[in-house]
């Protein structure tokens, strides 16, 4: 699980195509020292396992659905990856709970400048649209942000400064893809209401009755 707060932009070295797959090789100086086979760790916001690592860097194997879900199959030699590992026991809790389990890809559709940061559009699948909330939570390319402007098809973010020099926001130009992950929170309650769960417990449930509660 992680938070979508970015810990280092790494550098991709390598994408080696492989049988029904591929070996990503990322640049990381940073997190890459304490790594080891088995961890996990997020590269533009999909949950990887480190398969080999070095002192400045790590490789991890891509399945054929993960190339599929995600943008990492379109990743080129020199181009920045947001990196993040798993959130310890204890740790701060600064976004969200994300996955790495990416939902849909969008495409960013405008930067326009706001003060010394910017506010940034993207495109989401349409299936996406009833787990998007205004002033709610999304993973895009693994970093948290906050929902400023809701659209039938488009979000938009306000993006601070220091986000802009920390993740690959900065080099993000309109048309290109980034990978899209919801709040696991919408999912789990679009799924008891499937299940009849909600409504068995909210029996009898109503607005004056929560009134008498003092609600």
């Amino acid at each position: 699980m992680f938070t979508g707060i970015i810990e280092e932009l790494g550098i991709v070295q390598a994408l080696r195509p492989g049988s029904g797959g591929a070996s990503l090789t990322v640049e990381a100086p940073g997190i890459g020292i304490g790594m080891k086979p088995g961890d996990s760790v997020a590269v533009n916001g999909v949950c990887l396992t480190v398969t080999r690592h070095g002192d400045r860097e790590f490789s991890c194997d891509l399945s054929a659905e993960t190339l599929r879900r995600s943008s990492l199959g379109r990743l080129q030699r020199g181009m920045s990856v947001n990196l993040e590992r798993p959130l310890a026991v204890g740790d701060r809790m600064g976004g969200h709970f994300v996955l790495g389990h990416v939902d849909g890809a969008g495409n960013l559709l405008s930067k326009v400048p706001s003060g010394d940061g910017c506010v940034l559009s993207f495109r989401f699948p349409r299936d996406l649209a009833r787990y998007l909330v205004l002033k709610g939570s999304v993973a895009v390319d693994g970093i948290s942000l906050t929902i400023a402007a809701l659209e039938q098809e488009s979000f938009s973010a306000a993006i601070i400064p220091h986000s802009l020099e920390v993740t690959n926001l900065k080099t993000l130009r309109t048309g290109d893809e980034v990978n899209l992950e919801v709040d696991i929170l919408g999912k789990y309650f679009e799924r008891f209401f499937q299940l009849g769960l909600l409504q068995k417990r909210t029996e009898g449930l109503s607005f004056e009755y929560l009134k008498d509660q003092g609600f």
